[in-house]
């Protein structure tokens, strides 16, 4: 099983990384109330998904299932939770939601349920229990650690659209051409998606997984459930507390998106974040010349950048051999660039530095070898491997608010955008399948209850950029932000080893107790 590090950053190569009055409500039966709960009411016949009893079992499929043998290590038990496919039609079809439960060891002092999101959308989450209840502490004990896949992802019921490809963000290219086949290709995802999927599309929404993790909440016997979102987790969990306002406890946000910005085109906006740290990692790599062979100078690695960018115009580029051979044409290597810059933790920066290295290489013609990390990118990118992970990513992304029809909309954006941003523009402004989607049934949520919620941001956050997280603390008067300065990393609290930033979201998972005020903490050497 991978970390919830790696997680997070896989998720947020394929585009993440990605969103008045504080109303107390009745408590372990209560139902979707509030008036942004939409057409979900208490006589909706939702008791029986709130009061279902779950039937607790071995976490392990069969015998190559790494994650359940791992999830039963740790003592973890797993259920699936059955939630109505469409909420407004209780007695319709149903769906499974597949859960594990790490129980609280401290019995005595047990606090209640924390669930978590690691993001995507699209991010399972079933198998991180274990590594959440570890990142917590002490604080840890207190809790039952619930992990859960949303609805269509993991091991919950299945959305898969039959893609050629994994993710659905690539460039526009450096002229028309390339925009002309983008346009092709997003079509064609949008329409197999369509063709395959028609009957379940419209219900694939975030406002659907919060009503999930409220009959989860129910079936669970609690009154209230305690939430810890990273990158569009925090979209989610603020949805959540939008939608149930009395049914949470502590919520923490970790690398927060405005909701009032959430959309499909999520990367728009985030260029000048990601040329920094680009930069950054240049002057990183500048020195380690000897190792990577980029440049000796951050000018000179950036310019190796802009020439394999320019060598992949002009024919793809080959790298790997055998069953690991991909080709890489002027739309899928600033991907992989993009990719690269989402952490500025050395380890990281290694890997980037390596799968550049390789690119170098075949942009000058000669033979390349993958190493297992970055074979696992590009398969799970580029090919059909990834087809369940981009489907339903892409369908929570435009089953929750529409975007722009006009396909020259796009390329007057990327036009503009190219001049400022001639990498990354034509990549965050680029058409998706979410041009060629039907539109939401819902509108998107708005925030009208305060929370006191912990938001936690990094200031050079290349995915969610630090003015998401300071727009929703604003919206929410009550919370309080706790900012890491110097940082160019996407995701921070139990994966960037930042000892205050840790220690402070683990008080408060321990007391309930916001800190006093805002607060700010410090990269090492800055």
């Amino acid at each position: 099983m991978t970390t919830i590090s790696a997680a997070v950053r896989r998720a947020s190569a394929v585009g993440l990384a990605l969103t008045a009055c504080f109303t107390a409500l009745p408590g372990a039966t209560a139902t979707a109330a509030g008036p942004d709960a939409g057409t979900v009411t208490a006589g909706a016949g939702l008791d029986r998904f709130r009061h279902q009893r779950l039937d607790w079992h071995s976490c392990v499929l069969g015998p190559d299932d790494t994650t359940g043998k791992e999830l039963a290590g740790a003592g973890a038990r797993c259920a699936d939770v059955t939630v109505p496919l469409d909420y407004a039609n209780p007695r319709g079809r149903t769906l499974k939601v597949a859960i594990s439960r790490l129980a609280a060891t401290d019995t005595r002092h047990r606090i209640g349920s924390l669930l978590f999101n690691t993001g995507g959308p699209g991010g399972p989450g079933i198998g991180y229990s274990p590594l959440v209840r570890q990142i917590m502490k002490e604080a840890g004990a207190r809790y039952d650690v619930i992990g859960f896949d949303p609805r269509f992802v993991g091991r919950s019921s299945q959305l898969d659209c039959g893609w050629p490809v994994g993710s659905s963000m690539f460039s526009a290219g450096p002229g028309r051409a390339g925009f002309e086949r983008q346009v092709a290709l997003q079509k064609g995802l949008a329409d197999k998606c369509r063709a395959t999927n028609a009957s379940v599309l419209p219900y694939v929404t975030t406002r659907n997984t919060a009503r999930d993790m409220d009959v989860v909440r129910g079936a669970l016997g609690e009154r209230k459930i305690s939430y810890l979102g990273w990158s569009y987790g925090t979209y989610l969990g603020t949805v959540y507390t939008q939608m149930f306002p009395g049914h949470h406890d502590r919520v923490v946000l970790d690398g927060a998106l405005d909701p009032r910005r959430y959309n499909p085109r999520l990367m728009r906006g985030v260029e000048r974040e990601n040329d920094r740290a680009l930069s950054d990692w240049a002057s990183w790599a500048a020195h380690r010349h000897g190792v990577y062979g980029l440049g000796r100078t951050r000018g000179q690695v950036l310019a190796t950048v802009d020439r394999i960018v320019a060598a992949s115009a002009r024919r793809p580029l080959t790298v790997g051999t055998g069953a690991d051979s991909f080709r890489l044409d002027d739309t899928q290597v600033p991907f992989v660039v993009f990719s690269g810059t989402a952490d500025d933790t050395d380890e990281a920066r290694a890997a980037f530095g390596e799968q550049l290295s390789v690119l170098a290489e075949a942009a000058a013609g000669r033979p390349t070898q993958l190493s297992p990390q970055f074979a696992a990118v590009l398969r799970g990118a580029l090919t059909s491997e990834g087809s369940r992970s981009g489907s339903a990513q892409t369908a929570i992304l435009c089953g929750d608010v529409s975007v722009p029809r006009d396909q020259e909309r796009y390329w007057r954006d990327i036009e503009r955008s190219r001049a400022s941003h001639a990498l990354f523009g034509p990549l965050t402004n680029n058409i998706g399948p979410c041009a060629f989607w039907d539109r939401p049934v819902e509108k998107p949520t708005e925030v009208r209850h305060d929370t006191p919620a912990l938001i936690v941001a990094a200031t050079g956050d290349p995915r969610t950029p630090y003015t998401g997280s300071v727009a929703l603390h604003g919206l929410l008067p009550s919370s309080k932000l706790l900012t890491l300065k110097g940082a160019n990393r996407h995701a921070i609290y139990g994966q960037y080893g930042n000892a205050c930033v840790d220690n402070a979201v683990n008080r408060y998972f321990a007391t309930g107790k916001l800190p006093a005020r805002d607060r700010t903490c410090v990269k090492p050497g800055h």
